[in-house]
């Protein structure tokens, strides 16, 4: 779920990029974003062309009634509220340009929130869907963020972030559960001397990583596979348990639908900490079960997704498996790689936290 308001950072050149040019088939601005500059545009204002060749494909599921959204919408129908409580003295057209204002009004205390609240469900939540060539018409919906290792350019993480105004939760019990406004979903894709090594698939509190080849591809773009109102991203079509964060089993308690329905090719654009603050455990409508509410608070931004890491996962996944297949593969098999990953990650942990001999 994410707290409120991380820091923000101001991109003036960047908000320009972004909500002023296309490129090709692509909806919005090719713009580089360095991770260690607080995601400020770097002077050149293009991502390298093979971020651009070997960027995922998403299916939006064929019933999502929640499509990829328009960032500047978000912002436009966004009031920063504190404690739900609204901030006096904040501009009055909150835009990219004026967004890091709010660093000085709260913090990360500060919350974009939606005007009429998360129950209202108005239509702008429902975002675009892709045109017949994958395009969201009019809407900025997505960004890259680029980040290079300092091994002179051999090792570069492409993030591919992916904005929705609304995500629906899973069904329990008849209930739905983790409702909120604002939705951040990401790839990731590790290149090593331009050419794509492996990928990360977020999904919910964790995710899942592949070897590049193993990927479904068109041409040689990976596809993901967007949750049905959730939005977490995919290797396969069907359906997906995820009551295990990073575990994707074929059926189980907490479980994402995909299927082959609109065709997305996200480009850029982005930031921030997006969506209303958890409702109140007495605010009407307002339902907790085993410590999940209906409605949670909306997520954090592309910055605070762990854009400086080492590994292809994430910090928070202990065990960073990734795998060489996305389909079934025969049993003994499949046990046999698991094993031998398994393994080698162990004695690669080992090795980094052995002390060297006295």
């Amino acid at each position: 779920m994410g707290k409120c308001g991380p820091s923000h950072c101001a991109w003036p050149a960047l908000a320009a990029l972004i909500l002023g040019l296309g490129i090709g088939n692509i909806s919005a601005a090719s713009v580089y974003i360095a991770a260690e500059q607080c995601l400020a545009p770097a002077p050149s204002a293009t991502v390298p062309d093979y971020v651009m060749k070997y960027a995922p494909l998403i299916w939006i599921h064929s019933q999502d009634p929640y499509q990829p959204s328009d960032i500047g919408a978000q912002l436009k129908n966004s009031i920063p509220m504190i404690n739900h409580v609204a901030i006096p003295n904040v501009p009055a057209d909150i835009t990219l340009n004026n967004l890091d204002q709010l660093n000085k009004l709260g913090g990360n205390k500060v919350c974009l929130t939606s005007k009429e609240g998360i129950q209202a469900l108005p239509a702008w939540f429902r975002g675009v869907k892709p045109n017949k060539d994958g395009k969201t018409e009019g809407a900025v919906s997505s960004a890259i963020v680029v980040r290079e290792h300092g091994d002179e350019g051999k090792t570069v993480d492409a993030f591919y972030f992916y904005f929705y105004a609304y995500n629906q939760g899973n069904t329990v019990l008849g209930i739905e559960f983790g409702d909120h406004v604002g939705d951040w979903e990401h790839n990731m894709i590790r290149f090593r001397d331009g050419k794509p090594e492996a990928i990360w698939y977020s999904q919910h509190a964790a995710g899942q990583a592949f070897q590049y080849s193993a990927t479904d591809k068109r041409g040689v773009r990976p596809i993901g596979f967007s949750g049905n109102g959730t939005h977490a991203v995919y290797a396969t079509a069907g359906t997906h348990d995820h009551t295990i964060p990073g575990l994707d089993l074929p059926a189980g308690f907490l479980e994402d639908e995909t299927d082959e329905g609109t065709l997305w090719d996200p480009t850029l654009s982005a930031y921030g900490h997006w969506g209303d603050e958890q409702l109140p455990d007495d605010a009407p409508g307002q339902v907790e079960l085993f410590g999940q509410r209906k409605y949670s608070t909306g997520p954090d931004g592309p910055m605070f997704k762990e854009l400086v890491r080492d590994r292809v996962c994430p910090s928070g996944v202990k065990l960073c498996l990734v795998l060489p297949w996305v389909t079934a593969v025969k049993e003994e098999k499949r046990k046999q790689m698991l094993a031998d990953l398994v393994k080698e990650e162990l004695e690669r942990e080992s090795k980094k936290h052995s002390k060297p001999l006295e």
